[in-house]
């Protein structure tokens, strides 16, 4: 009888454990994805003797893009402005978040939950009602008259969108919770031998951040920024998501990839973004 090999076993193990979630990711994930592409080249129509379909060509790209594209350009760009605001504030905030919680101190593990707690109980209809009725927002930003000076001193396409970041601030840190825990991971990575040698050589605690956590944390912080657009995408205040229809499948459908391929392209640009800032940097460290 034919032996296998030890890498061969190996092979097997691996396929076998990962076995369950691609039957998973093809019954509930792939094959409705697929269906909702052939539907958005469809009329719809769910009657008593089942679900009926008539090409329609690109008939609802070119109505959402074109005809009535007041959705995607009047409500989703002024989102999207929120969105490149938003990201970059909740990343950072999560780092810095991150760090402090890794220092030694009284009630650590406390503060470690009550900072994961929001992604636990605040669901996407707990915040849209939290913004319903006004909370959320820091009281300053209306003393101090915050807001009419974005809307004298900025344009109105930015005005807007900085506006309504100001005034859900809290909410909008409160979504910091899974980045805060991912960027602890990375940060306990870091072997504190490597502080400890830093300490000896004379550097102070500016320096150690910029020259061994953060470039430590840059995959960190590109998984961060992954995981943060994807997660905003999918905001309560996030028109498409307010403008599915279930009674119209293949209008919603060709919306829904429509919206799929601006987050692809958002993916993409961070990509992008950190490949440069990685080749640059091997660049001067030679």
């Amino acid at each position: 009888m034919k032996r296998f090999h030890y890498s061969t076993y190996r092979k097997l193990g691996g396929t076998l454990f990962i076995a369950p979630w691609i039957i998973g990711f093809v019954l509930f994930m792939a094959l409705p994805l697929l269906y909702s592409f052939y539907m958005s080249f469809h009329q719809v129509k769910i009657t008593a003797t089942g679900i009926h379909t008539t090409y329609k060509g690109l008939y609802y790209y070119n109505f959402i893009l074109f005809e009535n594209a007041g959705l995607l350009y009047d409500q989703l760009i002024p989102f999207l402005r929120e969105a490149l605001f938003m990201l970059p504030v909740i990343v950072v905030f999560s780092l810095l978040v991150a760090i402090m919680l890794n220092q030694k101190f009284w009630g650590r593990t406390f503060f470690r939950a009550v900072f994961f707690l929001p992604v636990i109980f605040t669901t996407g209809q707990v915040v849209t009602e939290l913004i319903g009725q006004g909370q959320g927002n820091i009281d300053f930003l209306t003393s101090y008259h915050l807001s009419d000076l974005a809307n004298t001193y900025l344009p109105a396409s930015w005005a807007g969108p900085i506006t309504n970041i100001l005034d859900s601030f809290v909410l909008i840190l409160w979504y910091s919770g899974v980045q805060i825990l991912i960027f602890l991971a990375g940060r306990q990575t870091i072997s504190p031998s490597v502080y400890e040698a830093a300490r000896i050589d004379g550097a102070n605690p500016w320096d150690t951040f910029w020259k061994i956590t953060l470039p430590a944390m840059i995959p960190f912080v590109l998984l961060n920024f992954i995981y943060t657009t994807v997660d905003l995408f999918t905001f309560p205040s996030n028109p498409i998501l307010t403008q599915v229809n279930i009674k119209d499948y293949g209008k919603s459908s060709a919306l829904a990839w429509i919206y799929f391929a601006i987050i692809f392209l958002f993916l993409g640009l961070i990509f992008w973004l950190f490949n440069r800032l990685s080749r640059q940097s091997r660049v001067s460290d030679v």
